[in-house]
């Protein structure tokens, strides 16, 4: 049965508060400064908004219901979206349907987190009991090492090469260049992201994301209430969600992208060469290769040589992550689930300044969150549209 579109539902006023490596502020005063960035944008005020959606890592032991009062909102409909990497394109499904439905009018889709001084460790900690039970006793935890295990396995049984995902990387710094918030301000080479400090064989150093503090915020709202105030907009024209996909896998080679594709690409009424740019998920490299083949743009196992033929740099023939994604721009915790989705929506609005592609109109976003010991739960991809 075909899913119910989208249609009269739109993204508008993405606003990014600028990344910093160490913060300490509280997530409550992240998230505060990118609603109120995106409110700004639209000329609108907390009282304007009525549905409210919250991604964060750092913000326990507070929910969203507190955040209302620390906010001084009173919304309606409240959603918080545990879901990481996954959280802004699940905000994005969840609220585009509560405007239809007319239980909101104007949501605000929020994602930030802070990071003091050994914070990133101690979140860690206490990050998933899975994680620590499977691994801690082999004498290390954390993302890197399960990270490592995937990218290994992908190498040994496709034959790709640590240059082939260099060459992701590489780019990404490129694009961060232009990008005046981007915490990663110098060239990257191919010399530079092979010969790097060694983190987790085969992960070295610029395969990996840097921790920082920062958060991101987009609203949502009906398409005439955008026009209404004159605000660029982008229609949602496809949307998937999955979790825990491909259970009995040993470790994770495909993620949820692949059960639900033909879906997407049938609800938008396009295909991967449509698309003028895609934003995935990057906390490795080798995330991204997944993803492009999950969501149909090469066969299983050809996604790092894919990507290695093509230019993804902003004005290349497949640009991608085109705000230098988390590998350069930094990932603020939850923030990284939505840093691809403001991104697009800047590109197919032309508002993205320095990183803007020409003629930029329609976009994949991709989301992955929430690893366990051998893979990431969940998953989503969205496409969005410029006006015509």
């Amino acid at each position: 049965m075909a899913r119910q579109g989208y249609d009269g539902v739109v993204l508008a006023a993405p606003f990014t508060e600028p990344y910093t490596r160490f913060s300490n502020e509280t997530a409550h005063w992240w998230i505060a400064r990118a609603l109120r960035g995106s409110l700004r944008a639209a000329g609108l005020t907390p009282r304007d908004i009525d549905g409210f959606a919250v991604a964060s890592f750092t913000l326990f032991p507070d929910t969203p219901v507190a955040l209302t009062q620390h906010l001084g909102l009173s919304p309606r409909w409240l959603d918080s979206v545990p879901m990481g990497g996954a959280s802004g394109i699940v905000a994005l499904r969840r609220a585009a349907r509560a405007v239809q439905a007319g239980d909101a009018e104007i949501v605000a889709c929020v994602a930030g987190d802070t990071n003091p001084i050994d914070g990133f460790r101690k979140l860690l900690s206490a990050f998933s009991r899975f994680s620590l039970d499977a691994s801690y006793p082999y004498g290390y935890g954390g993302p890197n090492a399960s990270f490592a295990l995937l990218m290994d396995r992908y190498m040994t049984e496709y034959g790709a090469s640590r240059a082939d995902f260099g060459h992701i990387a590489i780019a990404q710094r490129d694009n961060a260049l232009r990008n005046p918030h981007a915490l990663m301000k110098k060239p990257l080479s191919l010399d530079d992201y092979l010969t790097a400090r060694p983190i987790a064989e085969p992960i070295a150093l610029y395969d990996c994301v840097m921790p920082c503090a920062g958060a991101e915020a987009f609203l949502v709202m009906s398409e005439d209430r955008a026009r209404a105030l004159n605000l660029p907009f982008a229609r949602i024209s496809g949307t998937i969600e999955r979790h825990n996909a491909f259970a009995d896998d040993p470790i994770q080679l495909r993620g949820g992208w692949a059960v639900d594709v033909d879906e997407l690409w049938q609800m938008a009424g396009m295909g991967p060469p449509d698309m003028d740019l895609v934003q995935t998920y990057d906390d490795y490299p080798v995330i991204s290769a997944l993803q492009f083949e999950d969501l149909g743009f090469c066969p299983k196992g050809e996604g790092a040589a894919f990507l290695a033929a093509r230019d993804l740099t902003i004005t290349g023939d497949l640009p991608h992550n085109t705000s230098g994604g988390q590998l350069s721009a930094g990932q603020a915790g939850a923030a990284g689930g939505f840093i691809g989705l403001t991104e697009a929506i800047r590109q197919v609005t032309r508002t993205a300044g320095p990183t803007q592609v020409a003629d930029a109109a329609r976009a994949l976003v991709s989301g992955f969150g929430m690893i366990n010991f051998d893979r990431g739960l969940c998953s989503a991809a969205c496409v969005l549209e410029a006006p015509s």
